[in-house]
């Protein structure tokens, strides 16, 4: 009897857990059809605004605060081997 009632909750568990996932694979679905949209376009207004984003005279800044330059593998390994061998504590 008890073989049945295990049988049973595992059933409706993975009936549960199957139709959860089809749902969320139908919202992703969706939430990609919709496009890309630009984040430029959703500004945040000055009045809630971060205070990094004032400047020392109170005023706005809207201006990227940080920009990552990307740069290939063989130009980083060069630019940390002459860290390492610029270090005081590298024996040549």
């Amino acid at each position: 009897m008890i073989q049945i009632l295990y049988i049973l909750a595992f059933t409706i568990l993975s009936i549960f857990a199957i139709s959860n996932l089809i749902r969320s694979m139908i919202a992703l679905s969706q939430n990609d059809s919709r496009g890309y949209q630009d984040n430029r376009s959703r500004r945040v207004s000055p009045q809630y605004a971060h205070p990094e984003l004032w400047d020392k005279d109170g005023k706005y800044i809207d201006e990227p605060l940080m920009v990552i330059k990307s740069i290939n593998v063989d130009d980083a390994r060069s630019r940390l081997d002459a860290l390492y061998n610029s270090s005081p504590s590298s024996e040549k």
